[in-house]
């Protein structure tokens, strides 16, 4: 599994942790300063994921 971090940083992961939510906690990224994508389409937390998938972590940016 291929995770893009926020900072554009590659991860390739041999055995995901499952879930989005698994996989955010593992590597330290709050989940709700995130949206996550996998292979191309948005997930929520809740989603499976592992094998060929691609997941981006995108940051929100938020203010005023």
């Amino acid at each position: 599994m291929k995770v893009i971090l926020p900072d554009q940083g590659v991860r390739v992961m041999e055995d995901g942790p499952g879930t989005v939510g698994a996989l955010l906690h593992e590597i330290g990224v709050n989940p709700h300063e995130v949206i996550v994508s996998r292979n191309g389409k948005l997930v929520p937390e809740q989603a499976a994921i592992g094998g060929n998938d691609e997941i981006r972590i995108i940051r929100i940016a938020h203010g005023g």
